[in-house]
């Protein structure tokens, strides 16, 4: 059976790690696209395109689509990047917005839900908001890349987030690469 995903997109800075993870995803697996309308925004401001992948997209407003029920089977969901108020809206669980109440389900079912935050620095606020998120289920990731890779270009970069995110959700990759000790050839 093919594995299916939630891929969520809300309005912080670095849309390019939705797009590589989408590029990635929807190679492999089914994937349900949601995008919030301030994501949109961003996106066209950083030249970001979403379109053009073989996937679901559903609408943010829509509350009763597939994914926003228990009973609909998915494995997981990543919302990336995920912003400061999805953050708080999934820490505490108002589901207001698709992307919100999906992250809830997946909570509640014990699924993969995974935060990947692009804000720094980060207020006590913030930090709360993480740790009730984590208390709940979440795996909270912040998008920071490694050097030990000797990154040449702002892909490798991006490379080396998606591939902790697809690590996480339990795909098979071979993007990014993996620490393998002080290796000169890392």
């Amino acid at each position: 059976m093919q594995k299916e995903y939630v891929v969520g997109v809300t309005g912080a800075s670095g849309i390019i790690y939705a797009r590589r993870l989408l590029e990635v995803l929807s190679g492999q697996a089914r994937v349900h696209l949601v995008v919030s309308d301030v994501a949109r925004e961003i996106a066209a401001f950083e030249g970001v395109d979403l379109t053009g992948f073989p996937v679901i997209e559903e609408d943010n407003s829509n509350l009763a689509a597939e994914i926003a029920s228990g009973s609909f089977r998915y494995d997981g969901m990543a919302i990336v990047p995920c912003s400061m108020k999805s953050l708080a809206s999934i820490a505490h669980g108002f589901s207001d917005t698709l992307i919100a109440r999906t992250a809830d389900v997946c909570l509640k079912e014990r699924r993969r839900c995974l935060l990947v935050l692009r804000e720094m620095p980060l207020s006590r606020v913030h930090l709360t908001n993480m740790l009730a998120a984590d208390d709940a289920g979440a795996t909270v990731m912040v998008a920071s890349p490694p050097f030990y890779g000797r990154p040449e270009t702002i892909d490798d970069l991006v490379d080396m987030v998606v591939a902790r995110i697809l690590d996480h959700l339990g795909v098979e990759h071979t993007i990014g690469k993996r620490w393998n000790g002080y290796d000169d050839d890392a």
